[in-house]
């Protein structure tokens, strides 16, 4: 198969894990007979550096012209002015947004090698294989107005939460689907008691429960679905949420594999049954940040994106079998004893962040 991607860096440590990503990839080609033609485009901080804006109609170009992206992160103290007039964020939401990519898929799992890295009691992570599954294009993130304005008695901001059935029924619809392929559990997390849009999301949940009669559908309130993923993840298997919401209850789970280095995730169109290509070009990125802070040094934790590289071969290109095989490398090397900083043990000596890419490649 000849795979045409999208390789979108970004700012800080993005260039860094994307690097590996690539090189993965690369070594899953040779192994299985696969051509991975990566084509490099600008986006976030650097692109407003280059030319004005965080996402240049060039990049937007050579998204919508490859079969999938495989992005890094965008955005750093540089840019983070909160008068600017235009973001490194803005880059990534706005190339989600122009390719429809309103499902943001974020496998969380804990690997039995690296239990002690989390700052839960390992009895309490050692079964945690979830998915949580974030709305990415309403909500807050999204919905007018939004501004920003002076009054005589001082500034004032307002952000909406908007949400239409539409929208609602096609990212629970992602999630039951996906509960189907799994334990055939589902938890929807609202804000029911508090929030017009929480009423509507429960209310439209229920209705497509019933249609989906083969899933146990349960509702929570998402500062109770907070509280349950430190006190009893393991009950998750699928969970579904609203953007705010998602963006945040997915950053919390991060904490039960031992760091935001370790959770990969995909951003899709549409959900492919298994072994099928999805519609539509996906997005894959690590669910961290740029780091700013150890960009540059090569210590940052590339797993996440090698992993977002596999959910992109199971995804977009229907490719079993290879994407089982990064997943396998990356659970033999930490076997094996091998961890970035993030991840060691007191005492241990880190694995560079490229020789970890290199590490997890040889031994596909």
């Amino acid at each position: 198969m000849k795979c045409n991607i999208a390789v979108l860096p970004g700012d800080g440590v993005g260039p860094e894990v994307t690097a590996e990503a690539v090189k993965v990839l690369e070594a899953v080609g040779r192994k299985f007979k696969h051509t991975f033609e990566a084509k490099l485009g600008r986006i976030g901080g650097n692109a407003i550096d280059e030319f004005g804006t965080p996402l240049p109609e060039e990049t937007i170009r050579i998204s919508k012209a490859s079969d999938a992206i495989l992005f890094g992160a965008v955005g750093g103290p540089k840019w983070d002015s909160p008068t600017a007039k235009v973001r490194p964020e803005d880059g990534i939401l706005g190339i989600r947004k122009s390719l429809g990519l309103f499902a943001n898929i974020r496998p969380v799992k804990a690997y039995p090698q690296l239990l002690d890295s989390s700052p839960l009691k390992a009895s309490v992570v050692k079964d945690v294989d979830m998915v949580i599954i974030r709305e990415l294009t309403g909500g807050l993130y999204f919905g007018k107005p939004k501004k920003r304005w002076e009054t005589s008695r001082g500034r004032r901001a307002v952000d909406t939460m908007s949400y239409s059935e539409k929208e609602i029924v096609r990212i629970l619809k992602v999630g039951f689907e996906l509960a189907r392929q799994r334990r055939k559990k589902l938890t929807s997390v609202d804000k029911f008691n508090v929030l017009a849009t929480g009423r509507l999301w429960r209310e439209i949940a229920t209705e497509m429960g019933k249609e989906y009669a083969d899933i146990q559908l349960e509702h929570v309130l998402v500062d109770n679905a907070a509280m349950q993923l430190v006190r009893n993840p393991g009950s998750f298997d699928v969970i579904v949420a609203e953007n705010t919401f998602g963006d945040i209850l997915s950053d919390e789970s991060a904490m039960l594999g031992g760091s935001m280095g370790m959770l990969p995730s995909a951003s899709l169109s549409s959900l492919p049954a298994v072994g099928k290509r999805a519609k539509g070009v996906g997005l894959y990125e690590p669910i961290h940040g740029t780091a700013p802070d150890i960009a540059g040094k090569g210590i940052a934790n590339p797993i996440a994106a090698i992993l977002s590289a596999a959910m992109m071969l199971r995804y977009s290109f229907g490719l079993q079998r290879e994407a089982d095989a990064i997943e396998g490398a990356v659970e033999g090397v930490l076997a094996e004893g091998y961890r970035t900083a993030d991840i060691v043990a007191r005492g241990d000596t880190p694995t560079p962040t490229s020789k970890l890419g290199s590490v997890i490649a040889n031994y596909i």
